[in-house]
């Protein structure tokens, strides 16, 4: 049971909204998904969602083994309840229950900004890339009252460091004037993620994400705006969107928006993924347990599924001319750079 807060709380319904979720490739526990409890509050439970607001002490979470150096988090939980949501083990260490309340419990930093702005003063912040979406997706619907997001861009644009972002929203786009300053100033890379072009498994694994079309108008409109922008297929699950014709249409879709690279990883289930996902097989696809089970006896599909899956998607890339899309270089107007 989730410890009662004290103080300082507000309480959020949101309804009818569709957005985002993370993706599920990474380790929360590499991303900054520290294990400490948030301040003293009080939960007040307002309809289906609460929104927690709470005082961060520290924003930045320092990454190792990845492309990035650090990792910032506005957002704990979300709304979307993405089935394969590898950022659920994440609300355990808040001693809340990440299957679930992971969509309906949501803890938002108000202070995050204030925050990060005073530890990216300091004399030993060398501007490495910070990545903003590592356990939460920072732009679920709760970011267009809260602006969290926005916030913290603006301080790490202030700030001339280089950011990296992880969406499935079109709210993104509401902050292209930023992300081009950013572009600019120190280098700003988005990856928006996209499972699968049929809408209605769409609607069955990302229960309140935003259609995939609704994304692609994303990555034209980022494209467009000179932004490096990248497609996420992820996560490939086995024998749900693994089919070759399943990729091909999303990377075929990814290239004729203007996406730079399509990146992919096949589904791992931790714990707590693990019996979110299982929970979804019972309802929706029994026949597929047996064969889930066999196959994620321990975190990782084996490696001849993940071979077969890399193989596919490189066949599927390989298919498509190469083009070159215009793109904002850091303290330069733009450069040319090879698609796909």
């Amino acid at each position: 049971m989730a410890r009662p807060l004290k103080s300082n709380t507000r309480s959020l319904i949101l309804t009818g909204m569709a957005t985002t979720a993370a993706i599920s490739l990474l380790d929360p526990d590499a991303l900054g998904a520290t294990r400490r409890l948030p301040p003293a509050g009080r939960l007040r439970r307002v309809g289906r969602i609460d929104v927690i607001e709470v005082e961060a002490k520290s924003i930045l979470n320092r990454v190792a083994g990845m492309p990035f150096a650090w990792s910032v988090n506005p957002y704990r939980g979300c709304i979307h309840g993405c089935v394969f949501c590898y950022a659920r083990r994440s609300h355990g260490y808040l001693e809340d229950d990440g299957v679930g309340r992971w969509s309906s419990r949501l803890y938002a930093k108000v202070n995050a900004a204030a925050v990060l702005r005073a530890e990216l003063a300091k004399r030993t912040w060398r501007r490495e890339t910070v990545s903003i979406g590592t356990v939460t997706d920072p732009y679920q619907p709760i970011e267009s009252r809260y602006r969290l997001t926005r916030a913290i861009l603006e301080t790490l644009r202030d700030a001339e460091t280089p950011v990296r972002i992880v969406t499935r929203s079109p709210l993104i786009v509401r902050d292209l004037d930023i992300l081009r300053d950013l572009a600019q100033r120190a280098g700003a890379h988005v990856s928006v993620s996209i499972a699968t072009m049929d809408a209605a498994l769409a609607r069955e694994i990302e229960p309140t994400v935003a259609p995939p079309l609704r994304r692609l108008q994303a990555v034209r409109a980022l494209a467009g705006a000179g932004i490096d922008v990248s497609v996420a297929l992820a996560p490939i699950l086995p024998q749900i969107t693994d089919a070759p014709e399943q990729i091909e249409s999303v990377i075929a879709a990814a290239h004729e928006a203007g996406a730079r690279h399509v990146w992919h990883g096949a589904l791992h289930l931790h714990d707590v993924t693990r019996d979110a996902f299982f929970q979804f097989l019972r309802k929706t696809r029994p026949h597929l347990i047996a064969r889930y089970a066999q196959l994620y006896r321990g975190k990782y599909a084996p490696r001849a599924v993940r071979d077969e899956i890399d193989a596919r998607v490189t066949r599927a890339r390989a298919a498509l001319p190469k083009q070159r899309v215009a793109q904002i270089a850091p303290r330069g107007d733009a450069q040319l750079s090879l698609l796909l």
